[in-house]
């Protein structure tokens, strides 16, 4: 009898030790479910998307017909991508005609045309619905035709009717600005090599007391620059805030490459002055009358690297809301003072027999041009992956470009 007493009381005892274990084993497993399931505090700080693909969905370009955002749409195409082309008149097939033919092109993307305009808050609602990627390449000015308060409201206070377009969308996580290298450069010394870390405004002391906001409506420089530089600090600031999106901005220098149409010889761009060139007249002249100065350091860029940089701002995983990227020249052999632009325009075109430059004196410039802006596309090789043409390719598809549209 004692001896069943004692082998009851041992079970018992063994029942009692395998309950508490498992229900000590139940709690930790409940625990480290609980672990796993609480996102880490850095993880609610560091919020970012890794970049889009054409699987993603649509992209929108604004300024779609003119002379950058043209080359995008175009390599969007070539990669893939359903773009949705913002312009401001669809029938005016001068600026469209060339973006159409690109779905007959055998490109592996498509393009639709959207009618919208900077100045009309909500147009942009339509074009970007359903858009992974918005390339912001429009602005509502010209070249040399507005007053320095058109410029700044152009190019800062009617970008907010992008940026809310973005947000009423809901489905875009990258948004590309074409910022300028207006918003980088400030007086420097002779050959200073400026990078992404240089904002406008920098060595105010430079300006000589030009850089307030009482000289955006005075001064054209300083409102296209405050502009830029504003519309970039505004859209990372809003995407911060918004926290779907991501905002990359691309920062051109001398823009020169193949023109897509005639419409693309915009008044006094880079581009039409290449063309001034090739027909003879030195640098700063139309028609034999002087517009501006014939001495400059040329930093060149290819518009279609512009462009592909766009592109790559948006697929890019190593770009984060803030980033920007310089698109200048990709080495020494791309900045030339004017008269090395013209020796190498005789090199590339030996046919033409007049190509103009700045005035000379025995072989040598008359006068001596300040060294700057030096600058490269460093940051954009290195982190987007960017492969950029030679200029050589660059200024003889410039010339080429010119000649096929019968502009010489």
């Amino acid at each position: 009898m004692l001896e069943f007493i004692l082998l009851s009381l041992l079970a018992l005892f063994l029942i009692v030790w395998i309950w508490i274990d498992f229900i000590q084993f139940l709690a930790e497993g409940k625990e480290e479910e609980k672990e796993e399931e609480t996102p880490s505090s850095q993880s609610d700080i560091e919020v970012s998307t890794t970049g889009i693909t054409k699987t993603d969905g649509p992209v929108a370009v604004t300024g779609a017909s003119g002379y950058i955002g043209s080359r995008v749409v175009e390599d969007l195409m070539q990669q893939g991508y359903e773009v949705h082309a913002c312009v401001r008149d669809k029938s005016n097939g001068k600026k469209v005609d060339h973006l159409l033919n690109l779905n007959g092109q055998g490109l592996e993307g498509s393009v639709q045309l959207f009618e919208a305009d900077l100045l009309d808050p909500g147009s942009y609602d339509q074009a970007f619905s359903s858009c992974a990627g918005v390339i912001h390449a429009g602005a509502a000015l010209g070249f040399n035709r507005e007053t320095p308060q058109e410029v700044y409201d152009g190019c800062f206070t009617q970008n907010e009717h992008v940026v809310e377009s973005v947000k009423k969308a809901g489905t875009v996580k990258r948004f590309v600005f074409t910022s300028s290298f207006a918003a980088v450069g400030h007086p420097r010394e002779e050959g200073y090599v400026f990078t992404e870390k240089d904002w406008c405004g920098d060595n105010v002391e430079g300006y000589r007391g030009a850089w307030t906001e009482e000289n955006i409506s005075k001064n054209r420089d300083i409102a296209y620059a405050m502009a830029k530089a504003n519309t970039e600090k505004m859209i990372y600031k809003a995407a911060e805030e918004d926290g779907s999106f991501e905002a990359v901005s691309i920062n051109p220098l001398h823009v020169v490459g193949p023109l897509m149409t005639e419409n693309h010889n915009q008044f006094f761009s880079w581009q039409f002055f290449i063309g001034q060139l090739l027909k003879g007249e030195d640098f700063g002249y139309i028609n034999g009358k002087q517009l501006r100065g014939s001495t400059m350091l040329w930093n060149m860029v290819d518009v279609r690297d512009v462009a592909r940089a766009h592109r790559l701002g948006t697929e890019s995983p190593n770009a984060r809301n803030g980033s920007r990227y310089i698109l200048s020249a990709t080495d020494r052999s791309g900045e030339m003072f004017t008269w090395e632009l013209q020796a190498k325009l005789k090199e590339l075109f030996p046919e033409i027999e007049n190509i103009g430059g700045e005035e000379m004196e025995e072989g040598q410039p008359k006068e001596k041009t300040y060294d700057s802006p030096r600058s490269y596309c460093s940051l954009a090789i290195e982190e987007l992956g960017l492969s950029t043409y030679s200029i050589e390719d660059t200024l003889k598809g410039t010339g080429d470009s010119y000649r096929a549209l019968d502009l010489l």
